[in-house]
């Protein structure tokens, strides 16, 4: 099994039994102690989703504190599903998403569902004529997030789509941007 879906395994298998948040493993590859990513942790249970929730910049001091926080929220906090309980730890799959800095979408053109995620966010910002965006100090009141290659998700509009969803955004009312990134998957 590698390091990052061994640490994600131990942290929700600790959490779930012991209630605790473990520490990173001192045996652990040295750049999940100097590198700084946005990360996603999905939990299936027999192939089915069980959980998913991540960060898309970093929120933590290192990328094993990432993988290890995110891993607990996959377990315990996705709305969508109950906590996980003690009896399913032994049918549970993992996968970890390593997030590649979001980059703001020019063109519909650019995307590709298979290769990029999409983080979509209502707009109240202001834009310069050099296309750059700049937030007025307001968090955007709606966000969706999609990761890259999801099954079933083939088109760009798919993929638009189910983020706007996902984020209760009404593309058609309220005005949208785009940002694009890659991911580092494993399984």
């Amino acid at each position: 099994m590698n390091p990052y879906i061994s640490l994600a395994k131990a942290a929700v298998e600790n959490y779930i039994r012991k209630k605790k948040i473990i520490e990173p493993p001192k045996n652990l590859p040295k750049d999940f102690f100097t590198k700084k990513s946005g990360v996603f942790v999905t939990i299936k249970k027999r192939k089915e989703i069980r959980g998913c929730i991540g960060t898309y910049l970093s929120t933590k001091e290192n990328l094993a504190k990432e993988i290890i926080f995110n891993a607990i929220a996959a377990a315990t906090e996705d709305y969508r599903f109950g906590q996980i309980q003690k009896e399913e730890l032994p049918c549970l799959s993992y996968t970890v998403y390593i997030l590649n800095k979001p980059e703001l979408v020019k063109e519909i053109g650019e995307l590709n569902p298979k290769k990029y995620g999409i983080i979509i966010k209502t707009v109240p910002i202001h834009y310069s004529d050099r296309a750059e965006v700049m937030f007025n100090g307001h968090t955007p009141p709606k966000s969706g997030l999609l990761l890259p290659d999801l099954d079933g998700i083939d088109t760009v509009e798919q993929q638009i789509s189910i983020a706007c969803q996902k984020g209760g955004i009404n593309p058609l009312r309220e005005k949208i941007i785009i940002y694009k990134f890659t991911v580092e998957k494993y399984q």
